[in-house]
């Protein structure tokens, strides 16, 4: 593989999604599924070939959307999420969209007593320390706990005036970092930097590992 074929985005992907807000029906997409394979997931199929197994098998989300449950019945996602294929474990993710590129990972949906576990840690001052540590250690390199879905107000057995009850409304237990289009983004530097962000999410998923239960135990 040469650096040409790892050159990164293709520029045409954001203007891809941009457009596609604005054509969420059939007719376009069967106009521009060409487009959509060859600049938009073709580059992505080769960052995941140059990142060279690092961070584990790795996939590609479909492009359409399950809108069976849905309200928004929108039937094309508004950007192509690339993933690590274990989900029984912290993942690494990567979000691009017309919005640039989102590095990300996690646990997403963590079990019942994953997250109970937890909130038992934010709560014991023996053990919250680490937690804060690790998280004062990605945000250095950008990232920041994911607020999506919180809680509005304290979990079952906790106080809204407990000192760390922004951590206790968590539901996702996931970091990200995002970054608007840029031109490190279409060339071959947009592999090392992929590579260095999901380095950090490592540092996030490694304290999982060693604190929180497996998927696995959770639901034994």
């Amino acid at each position: 593989m040469t650096e040409n074929e790892t050159a990164g985005i293709d520029p045409d992907a954001f203007a891809f999604y941009a457009e596609l807000e604005q054509n969420q029906n059939r007719e376009w997409w069967l106009a521009n599924k060409q487009r959509y394979d060859t600049r938009v997931r073709a580059p992505v199929e080769r960052l995941i070939d140059a990142l060279g197994g690092e961070f584990g098998p790795l996939k590609i989300f479909r492009p359409y959307k399950d809108v069976r449950f849905s309200a928004d019945k929108r039937p094309y996602k508004d950007h192509l999420g690339l993933v690590t294929a274990d989900d029984s474990a912290a993942t690494y993710y990567l979000q691009l969209s017309q919005k640039g590129v989102v590095l990300a990972g996690g646990l997403y949906q963590p079990a019942r007593e994953q997250l109970a576990r937890f909130r038992e840690i934010v709560d014991d001052n023996r053990l919250v320390g680490d937690l804060e540590a690790t998280l004062e250690e990605v945000g250095d390199s950008g990232f920041s706990i994911m607020t999506t879905d919180a809680l509005a107000t304290a979990p079952r057995g906790f106080s809204v005036d407990h000192p760390k009850i922004e951590l206790l409304r968590l539901k996702r237990l996931a970091i990200a970092a995002e970054h608007a289009p840029a031109d490190w983004m279409t060339g071959p530097e947009l592999v090392d930097r992929v590579r260095a962000g999901w380095r950090t999410v490592r540092v996030w998923n490694d304290w999982i590992a060693e604190n929180l239960p497996t998927a696995v135990e959770a639901t034994r």
